[in-house]
């Protein structure tokens, strides 16, 4: 058996919701540690303290870098890993200039199984300790994710995508093989390790009501597994779905319709939203998942996060990657914060921070087990040097509080300010 570890550092930890009860809901430790054995966090607290009261705990001493959980990226598409940062498109134009083309790629297992593994390296580089992602059509690039993230000791949230028209024949499945092979997926994989199946239909444009209705019934018979798609990205999407389906009320009613709506409900974006559709997903406990640097990459529009908030909306956080231009959680808080800016709400650090944390896990539904630093939640772990470079050192050097020493990391931090790594207590970086 092997001993405790415990891991000193400053620490920073979260009594509440950031957006619901401010900064002050947070407590920052700067002689902190956190105590880890088995996987899992035993005590944060005080390093005096938990030193004293565990003699035999084997000591990394992270000096004043800043201890937090692991980032929760709560929307990506691994499979768009190589094609990240392709320039100049729009949506549709995008998914068919580059994301269809790379995704039929993975139509060999064994480049699915190396993007998986590149992906999963790249992320755990920067931070990211649990990710949600959507795979292709293929059920084996589900495999591939699944068995690179089990051999990492990593959770995740992943499924097959599903997608019955306007998409080339080679990604297109049907109804029922799409129902068949994600109920396979779901038996091979959800609940065993870390992972968590998520049913994925691509979006509405790319599943016909018989899909819906499949991936609805599927998600009937099993209500523990996660539900992802698209909701509301672009206006021209929004016209698209209007002009595919004109009896419904809504974007949203597409997939309320066949059961696609409720609590464990993951809608990627959410920008052009109604007043009934934000009524709506507030009242089924949907979760919006905002994707700031995608919307602004591919110039999809400003998500509302202060506003949505505000009305008490459950929200994640994601990467979008690579419609997102970034695999780091630091810059997607960068960019969540520049758009607020433009939407007239400043957001602060502890709201960025607790929503790259706790507010994703919240959304995924796994806030009892991931993103924070308390005894009983999974020991997934990030320590970020506060000075990784000149820029942010010269910046962080004038600071009066933690909020400013650790904001200069949020706008201008990268992969160097990540000193640490662990995953399930075992250290993976630094």
């Amino acid at each position: 058996m092997t001993a405790p570890v415990l891991i000193l550092g400053q620490t920073l930890t979260f009594a509440a919701d950031a957006f619901a009860a401010g900064p002050e809901a947070a407590r920052h430790e700067r002689h902190g540690a956190v105590l880890v054995d088995g996987g899992v966090i035993r005590a944060v607290g005080s390093a005096d303290r938990l030193r004293a009261a565990h003699p035999g705990a084997e000591v990394t001493d992270m000096g004043q870098a800043l201890i937090l959980p692991g980032f929760v990226d709560a929307h990506a598409h691994y499979p768009q890993t190589a094609m990240i940062a392709s320039w100049g498109k729009r949506l549709v134009d995008w998914l068919n200039t580059y994301t269809f083309p790379e995704e039929m790629r993975l139509g060999d297992p064994a480049y699915a199984e190396a993007i998986a593994a590149r992906y999963l390296d790249l992320i755990l580089a920067h931070g990211t300790t649990t990710v949600a992602s959507f795979c292709t059509v293929h059920g084996h690039s589900a495999d591939a994710l699944f068995a690179a993230a089990e051999a990492r000791g990593m959770r995740i949230a992943a499924g097959k995508v599903c997608m019955d028209r306007n998409a080339p024949e080679a990604l297109r499945d049907t109804a029922q093989s799409g129902h068949d092979d994600s109920l396979a997926l779901i038996r091979r994989w959800h609940g065993r390790g870390r992972a968590v199946y998520a049913i994925s239909p691509r979006f509405t444009p790319t599943s016909t009501p018989e899909q819906l209705e499949a991936m609805g019934a599927l998600w009937a018979a099993h209500p523990d597994c996660l539900m992802q798609t698209h909701l509301s990205e672009q206006v021209d999407e929004v016209a698209w779905v209007a002009a595919l389906h004109p009896e419904a009320r809504d974007y949203l009613d597409t997939y309320e319709r066949w059961g696609l709506l409720g609590e464990g409900a993951l809608f990627g974006h959410a920008i052009h939203l109604t007043p009934r559709e934000r009524a709506r997903l507030h009242e089924a406990g949907a979760s919006l998942i905002h994707c700031p640097t995608s919307n602004t990459f591919i110039g999809s529009g400003l998500f509302d996060l202060g506003g949505l908030a505000a009305d008490g909306h459950r929200i994640g956080l994601a990467t979008d990657t690579g419609g997102g231009s970034s695999f780091s959680m630091l810059r997607t808080m960068a960019a969540a914060y520049e758009i607020g800016q433009l939407r007239g709400r400043a957001l602060h650090p502890a709201e960025l921070i607790w929503l790259a944390t706790e507010g994703s896990a919240r959304a995924l539904r796994m806030g009892d087990r991931i993103g924070r630093l308390a005894p009983g939640s999974e020991a997934d772990l990030v320590a970020l040097d506060l000075a990784s470079t000149p820029a942010i050192a010269q910046a962080a050097a004038r600071a009066g509080d933690i909020w400013q020493a650790l904001f200069p990391t949020i706008m201008l931090g990268d992969d160097r300010a990540v000193a640490g790594v662990w995953v399930a207590g075992r250290r993976v970086k630094g």
